[in-house]
């Protein structure tokens, strides 16, 4: 059998070495039009900032072996050719042209199966400008490498950064930690991670990243670029106003590679991705396709999506693979988990956002819960973030963000999450779900355990919720409402509030509540805050058993409140 794949970085690799294993007899051959292959793409902000060293440790093993064309023909039995482009697929005849970038030459190759893994390419903007030196879309580990030289040469000195997604965000930290480089971060909607985590969290990233020297500027649009007199970009044009810069990062999304499955008359989707079946099979039986150039079923809103992770790819790459030998394995989707680090902080997800939710037309609320990574008394426990979102009708839960400190704490929950999401668990499962305990590693009561109970709460009605940013707009004159602030804490905690804010604030500590609740004036709705709002759903349920109804908790309370930057919040009751 003549195996021939076209795209040699990870569902390319994954697939030979697995076909090679299963179907040892096949002729392999993998093609790329890039000299460098198989490289951990998701490394290269890394590589930038200088936590990876060399660029040829993203293309080595384990073991210290560089995946190039020698290893994959020595070690794998799998002939490899780099700087070869595809041109055309010939259904009928079962051969692929391409051509030769070294030579120029063009030829055609046979096969038998065929598997496309060409890929996803950037999202360059056609705005005036977009050419010059300096301008770089992460595109390649070629790219990633000219970026480092442009650092290295000194030839970079104020840099912005297109996008405030994941990779956004990284090259920023990149840039900012190990150069010393002035970033911008300039952001098309109204929060940084749009779409993956909630306004929130998304506050709590933001500041974070301003007191690493990163600034964010949302709901605004880069219009065009200009240049100094050697043709090297001196600034960056947006409809807001004009910003330095002789380094730019675009980072405003990817696109699949799918010009060549369409140009054939394969199935392709509106937005340019390969149509596969679970098997990784196309709409012609005899090619398959796998990695960032597909579209995959996400398994919480049944529609079909984009999955661009060296991870995904990777799994798809062994499915096709396994049904390239006769083994009938299926790829069901995804949920779209993801983390990522910024500074001092980690950031991740899985499944959907209440945005996304509202959008797909789930009834979803969201549970913001704040706790600690393990048992508060533990010495380096430190506060986690975590956010689930549910279906207030059926209480299957939607999705759950989280940012906590640096380690593997925020990873396991979303782990845990992942797998629940994707069996469509219900907010009592995630309430019930048995965790590995001991104070060093957790809670007795997990803060995963805790979101859900919180979650339960607001579904039954026993928990009522202010957002925290109606709360913020209430307090910076933005709205008009009758609302009294209950502050529960200590009164060493309230007096700063009490003397900045008299006509809105009232200290009644949380153990005199029920002592002293005639205090509490009538014809008010009374804003119970605490630091984490544990205290303050508890007040509202002895409030509720003493007919004092009209109560409302913040949620995420003074913990996020005093992170989130706000003028009128009391630097020195940090």
């Amino acid at each position: 059998m003549k195996i021939l794949i076209v795209g040699a970085v990870a569902a390319g690799p994954k697939t030979a070495c697995r076909a090679k294993r299963l179907l040892p007899q096949a002729e392999i051959t993998m093609i790329d039009q890039d000299k460098l292959i198989s490289y951990g793409g998701c490394g290269i902000p890394y590589f930038i900032s200088g936590d990876v060293e060399d660029g040829r440790e993203l293309r080595s093993t384990s073991y210290g072996m560089i995946r190039d064309e020698r290893f994959f023909l020595e070690a794998k039995g799998v002939l490899t050719r780099t700087q070869v482009r595809a041109i055309a697929i010939d259904r009928k005849q079962k051969v692929l042209s391409v051509d030769d970038l070294s030579t120029g030459k063009r030829e055609t190759l046979p096969y038998d199966k065929l598997v496309l893994a060409t890929g996803s390419a950037p999202i360059l903007l056609p705005l005036p400008g977009n050419d010059l030196a300096g301008i770089y879309a992460l595109s390649s580990l070629d790219k990633a490498i000219a970026i480092k030289k442009d650092l290295t040469q000194r030839r970079a000195s104020k840099a912005v950064i297109i996008g405030g997604g994941g990779i956004g965000i990284e090259m920023a930290e990149a840039l900012a930690d190990m150069w010393g480089l002035p970033v911008t971060i300039v952001e098309l909607t109204s929060q940084i991670l749009p779409g993956l985590v909630s306004p929130v969290l998304a506050g709590l990233l933001t500041q974070h990243l301003k007191k690493h020297g990163v600034e964010v500027l949302t709901n605004e649009s880069v219009t065009a670029f200009t240049a100094d007199g050697n043709g090297r970009v001196n600034r960056v044009l947006t409809n807001k106003r004009e910003i330095d810069a002789d380094l730019v990062i675009m980072a405003a999304g990817v696109r699949p590679r799918g010009e060549l499955a369409r140009n054939a008359g394969l199935a392709v989707a509106e937005n340019g991705a390969i149509i596969v079946d679970r098997r990784m099979r196309t709409s012609d039986p005899d090619i398959y396709a796998a990695g960032d150039c597909v579209e995959v079923l996400h398994l919480v809103t049944g529609k079909r999506t984009l999955a661009p992770l060296g991870s995904v790819a990777n799994r798809q790459g062994r499915v096709a693979a396994d049904n390239l030998a006769g083994i009938p394995s299926t790829f069901d989707g995804w949920v779209g988990s993801f983390i990522m680090k910024a500074f001092d902080l980690v950031v991740g997800a899985t499944g959907i956002s209440r945005e996304v939710a509202l959008r797909e037309g789930f009834p979803a609320q969201e549970a913001l819960c704040v706790q600690t990574d393990r048992a508060h008394f533990y010495p380096q426990s430190a506060l986690m973030f975590l956010n689930m979102i549910t279906d207030r009708k059926n209480r299957q839960v939607l999705g759950l963000q989280g940012i906590g400190a640096p380690g593997d704490g925020l990873l396991a929950r979303i782990n845990a999450a992942s797998g629940l999401i994707a069996g469509k668990a219900s907010i009592d499962d995630f309430g019930n779900l048995e965790l590995a305990y001991a104070p060093p590693f957790a809670s007795a009561i997990d803060i995963l355990n805790t979101t859900a109970h919180v979650a339960d709460n607001l579904a039954a009605g026993r928990l009522r919720v202010i957002d925290v940013f109606d709360f913020v707009a209430w307090m910076e004159g933005k709205q008009e409402n009758n609302w009294l602030v209950v502050d529960l804490r200590y009164p060493d905690e309230a007096e700063p509030f009490l003397q900045g804010f008299p006509d809105r604030w009232l200290s009644l500590p949380y153990d005199r509540i029920r002592a002293d609740y005639r205090k509490l004036p009538a014809g008010k709705t009374l804003i119970l805050l605490c630091n984490s709002a544990t205290r303050a759903y508890e007040v509202q349920c002895v409030l509720d058993s003493l007919t004092i109804t009209d109560t409302l908790v913040v949620m995420g309370a003074a913990n996020v409140l005093r992170r989130l930057g706000l003028s009128w919040w009391p630097r020195k009751t940090d």
